[in-house]
């Protein structure tokens, strides 16, 4: 008995001892998991700060989103970390996830700021759907800021090499994580996540997205970007390419819609030949009250001005223009952010083009520049054009600056005008107007501007002066040919939207801000988007006393100038301008100058904008059940194209 004892005291010290080891290895990996963690929260915490810092160009109001609790910065911290720990379980190797999602959400933000600069909002997810076009457009915003686009050459090749060196440190140092340590992240992560993600929907309330601080404010994308951050504004917006039906969408509603009987689509005057010139950034710049310009660079423009054109857009988005004045259907009704040509235009949409071959015409659409930019060979052969003449299936044209110049297109449409037999139907739009309006982009410039500017902005509004000037100029050449035709000829130009003068209009006391408002009174809004707008003939002269209109409304007066009835272009839309000159988003503007903001969100809308929405969904996104009565000679050109 005695020589048992000491057998059973040094079993009971090993286990004691393997247990002891056991425990303490126990807490090695709670302590390395939670050290972990409390890693992965830092990158996390970090990575937003320096995004929000980024695009918000503030360190008070980064700071103000990280801290109230009135904001989701903590909210956004906490996806982030989650977003990082479930792609580590993927990868199989803890922290690895940072150097993905890192340099990606600061790459966003870096692009979102430069965005902001020339346009007026942040970046939205559709905006990665024409990178190509934005390189393209490169070398103009290089010539227009060379310091900056060094830094960021400089900036690029400084981070590219230190990420680089981070993944070699990381693939020595980050341990990799087992089977059951992965199982465990991604079975934690991923439903949480996938909940979020469920309830990202704008169009649905959500309690839990409610008590989270996330707030979508879908009317107002600054705001939006403000309150929520850019990664869960940008994140908000993914869901904005779903169009849902709006609210009593049917096919009763559509079939209740009034269609007042029209004469047959003939023109008492015969058939006139229409050319439709959007012209790039054309604006007044005499309007900067305390500049002078001398001589005036748009006399021709200001003697045939009928009204002006309410641009939905600033400084750029000349796609979202250019949808409303083709079709009669107004970005108004569709997701903010949205851009048609790049989202929705994927089946034939009815458009001047579609009608205008329904009454025998040739219809064609001339731009000196890419067919695949902003989308337009694909778009316009949805909208029913015959050809599209792009810069590859023209002349070569003379250029000014780095675009084609307005008077080379002037003649190439002039010259593609002598060659038709047939009526014909023409939309052009101009290059040469283009920002950025670098110093010395003219040889000579003979606008001379006087006024209390700084030097810098007296050459940027110098240039883009010399550019309305030789727009104006291209407009008289096109209107003396004109007069010596023997068929009418109208005559339409329209600016797309205000030029991206930057601080030129701050130094002028023009604007509050070096871009325009969204929203805002009626007089603000209309000096920040008026563009002018000409409808001339050269058999009747000038249409005067249009006023100041969407350019969803510009159809109706194009086929009244032209002397024909239509029960969509001319009848539908002619009641919504009975009553309303503006359909924006954010705003209605009745003929009397009243307007009625923030008109969506409330409970019940004027019956004729509620009917004109119906009406764009239907062909748009619904079934078309509306087609054949508002659109009846488009199943016609469609299928004769085909």
């Amino acid at each position: 008995m005695r020589t048992s004892a000491p057998a059973v005291s040094v079993t009971a010290v090993q286990e004691t001892v393997v247990a002891e080891v056991a425990d303490a290895r126990r807490l090695a990996i709670a302590a390395s998991a939670i050290r972990s963690l409390a890693l992965t929260f830092v990158f996390a915490f970090v990575t937003v700060a320096v995004v929000e810092l980024i695009t918000r160009q503030s360190t008070g109001a980064t700071y103000t989103f990280l801290t109230t609790l009135a904001q989701p910065g903590w909210t956004t911290c906490g996806l982030f970390f989650l977003a990082l720990l479930a792609l580590d379980g993927l990868i199989g190797r803890q922290h690895k996830a940072i150097l993905i999602l890192g340099p990606l959400a600061i790459l966003l933000a870096l692009t979102s700021e430069q965005k902001q600069i020339f346009l007026t909002d942040p970046l939205y997810p559709t905006d990665l759907l024409f990178g190509r076009q934005i390189m393209e457009l490169m070398p103009a915003l290089v010539r227009d800021r060379p310091w900056t686009a060094v830094g960021i050459v400089v900036g690029s090749i400084a981070a590219a090499g230190a990420l680089i060196s981070l993944w070699v440190f990381a693939w020595k140092r980050f341990r990799q994580l087992t089977l059951t340590q992965r199982a465990l992240r991604l079975a934690i992560t991923v439903p949480l996540l996938a909940g979020f993600g469920s309830i990202l929907d704008y169009n649905q309330f959500s309690e839990v997205r409610d008590r989270l601080q996330v707030f979508p404010i879908m009317w107002d994308q600054t705001e939006n970007y403000r309150h929520n951050g850019f990664m869960l504004a940008f994140a908000i917006n993914v869901p904005m390419a779903n169009v849902k039906a709006p609210a009593g969408y049917s096919a009763d509603a559509i079939d209740h819609i009034n269609q007042e009987p029209l004469p047959a689509g003939t023109s008492h005057r015969g058939k006139p030949d229409v050319i439709v010139v959007m012209s790039e950034s054309l604006w007044d710049p005499t309007r900067l009250s305390n500049v002078k310009l001398s001589p005036d660079p748009m006399p021709v423009i200001r003697k045939s001005e009928s009204g002006a054109i309410f641009s939905p857009e600033f400084g750029g988005l000349t796609a979202n223009v250019e949808f409303e004045a083709l079709t009669g259907f107004s970005n108004a009704f569709l997701p903010t952010g949205s851009i048609p040509y790049q989202q929705y235009v994927r089946d034939p949409i009815p458009s001047l083009a579609t009608f205008f071959r329904g009454e025998g015409y040739t219809a064609r659409a001339i731009h000196p520049f890419a067919g695949w930019f902003w989308n337009r060979t694909s778009v316009y052969k949805s909208f029913g054009f015959e050809t599209f003449k792009t810069e590859e299936t023209m002349p070569p044209m003379t250029k000014r600056g780095i675009f084609a110049s307005d008077e080379a297109l002037t003649k190439e449409i002039i010259r593609q005008a002598d060659a038709q037999q047939d009526p014909f139907f023409f939309f052009t739009v101009t290059l040469q107007g283009h920002g950025p309006y670098e110093a010395n982009r003219y040889a000579k410039n003979t606008i001379k501007v006087e006024g209390g500017l700084p030097y810098a902005d007296r050459q940027v509004l110098s240039t883009y002066a010399q550019g309305v000037k030789e727009a104006d100029d291209s407009l008289k050449t096109l209107m003396d040919w004109a007069k010596n035709r023997d068929r009418e000829t109208i005559i339409v130009v329209f600016g797309d939207h205000l030029p991206p003068l930057n601080t030129v209009y701050t130094s002028a006391g023009y604007m509050n801000d070096v871009t325009a408002a969204r929203r805002g009174p009626v007089e603000q809004m209309k000096r920040e988007h008026e563009t002018p707008l000409i409808v001339w003939s050269n058999k009747t002269g000038v249409r005067e006393e249009i006023g100041t209109i969407s350019p969803a409304l510009l159809p109706y007066h194009i086929l009244k100038e032209a002397g024909y009835e239509h029960p969509y272009y001319t009848g539908f839309l002619g009641r919504v301008q009975e009553r309303y000159d503006i359909i924006d988003r954010y705003q209605l503007i009745r003929n009397d100058g009243n307007a009625m903001t923030d008109w969506s969100r409330k409970k019940s809308i004027d019956p004729l904008v509620r009917d004109y929405r119906f009406l764009q969904h239907d062909i748009m996104f619904g079934k078309r059940r509306g087609l054949d009565r508002f659109f009846p000679a488009h199943a016609g050109v469609v299928g004769a194209a085909s």
